[in-house]
């Protein structure tokens, strides 16, 4: 997986250098998206690569798929993909582009896990307490895991803060074992 990463790392800071100083991060974000949806398409994926099926004519295909979102320069990326051979590549490219744009506009992804439903203002104040702690906009998702007991589990990046009433038990066992 690293290798995909590697080689889709210089298309997408090249598409996002381009995103940056024209201002369209939305809609590179859009166009990559789209790219990268119809390339996991398994009729397409077969369709890549195939020798009774010219690089005109998978071109055109994908921006037929694709559709008017695609534009100019979309129609260019595609076209250096599919001559490069790296259109299989689209789906880690778009990741890569997200992680950049969230770096540039200062998100980040962050989940937040607990062990029951929590009430709209608790769950602000929360998101409030991270958003300052992080100096960063949050792109939050929740969800409720019972297995956890009590507490919550935040997941920001790298970051993992285990509040759980499961986390504190293994912390304590491990302090016993010690």
């Amino acid at each position: 997986m690293a290798e995909l990463s590697t080689l889709a790392r210089p298309y997408a800071k090249a598409v996002f250098e381009l995103a940056r100083d024209t201002s369209r991060f939305g809609d590179w974000s859009n166009v990559l998206r789209g790219l990268a949806d119809a390339v996991s398409d398994p009729a397409v994926a077969a369709a890549i690569g195939h020798p009774a099926i010219g690089k005109g004519q998978l071109s055109q295909a994908l921006v037929d798929a694709i559709g008017g979102t695609i534009g100019n320069d979309g129609s260019n990326l595609l076209r250096l993909l599919i001559d490069n051979g790296r259109l299989k590549l689209a789906p880690a490219i778009a990741s890569e582009y997200e992680a950049l744009r969230a770096e540039a506009e200062s998100f980040i992804d962050v989940e937040i896990t607990t062990a029951s439903a929590v009430a709209p203002e608790q769950l602000a104040a929360l998101v409030d307490a991270i958003a300052r702690r992080l100096s960063r906009k949050l792109n939050v998702t929740t969800r409720v895991d019972e297995s956890l007991l009590g507490g919550a589990v935040i997941r920001a990046g790298d970051l993992v803060i285990d509040g759980s009433s499961v986390g504190e038990l293994e912390r304590l066992r491990l302090q016993l074992v010690a």
